[in-house]
């Protein structure tokens, strides 16, 4: 109780459910839609250490049995998937989506270029595919937006000869052209995880 009331945090206690061989913390999150999902915990094992013959030797050279934390983050790893799926509806921010990108050729001209394009997010640790098909860019950009993937960065011969990109958003109406080198850094700054962002912030 007391390391609770030190964090600040806002918590409550719910009497008679802990469990039997020590007390724990539960994290409970809201979705999109209302509901709290019990997730991850931290519990005190009492019990569990002396089963095990654990021990440590002391400052007075004395055995002594240590206290268990258990730590799990997220619960189940699956359920905790499926309450993130449904919180973002399958749309996932960047940061999060498995597949961040794909870049989408326009005509077979544009492949070499997709294919360096592909490189070069690659090398600042984008997750990006590339579609190449013989396909009308309207059936890939419709293909791409029921996947769910974030961003398409759509080539064709005028973006080859200029080194850009035209950027779809997944949800948004319209694209946004812009130099390759630029798009690539803009997408790798929001592709970087909400808790390192504000620890950059603060270093900064």
């Amino acid at each position: 109780m007391a390391a609770l009331k030190a964090s600040g945090r806002p918590f409550t206690v719910n009497k008679g459910e802990g469990a039997f061989y020590g007390p724990k913390l539960e994290y409970v999150l809201r979705d999109a839609i209302g509901r709290d999902w019990q997730c991850g915990t931290v519990q005190v094992d009492l019990n569990m250490p002396s089963r095990l013959g654990a021990f440590y030797i002391d400052e007075h050279s004395s055995k002594v049995t240590p206290v268990m934390l258990h730590r799990a983050m997220f619960g189940s790893l699956e359920r905790f998937t499926g309450i993130l799926i449904e919180h973002y509806a399958g749309h996932l921010p960047l940061w999060l989506s498995p597949l961040q990108a794909v870049v989408a050729t326009i005509t077979s001209d544009a492949d070499d270029y997709a294919r360096e394009v592909l490189a070069a997010a690659q090398r600042i640790a984008l997750r990006v595919e590339t579609d190449t098909r013989n396909e009308k860019i309207n059936y890939k950009v419709r293909e791409h937006s029921l996947a769910k993937i974030p961003v398409l960065l759509v080539v064709g011969k005028k973006e080859s000869a200029d080194r850009s990109v035209s950027i779809r958003r997944l949800g948004k109406e319209g694209q946004q052209v812009m130099p390759l080198d630029a798009a690539l850094k803009m997408l790798a700054e929001e592709a970087v995880p909400p808790d390192l962002q504000r620890a950059q912030k603060a270093a900064a």
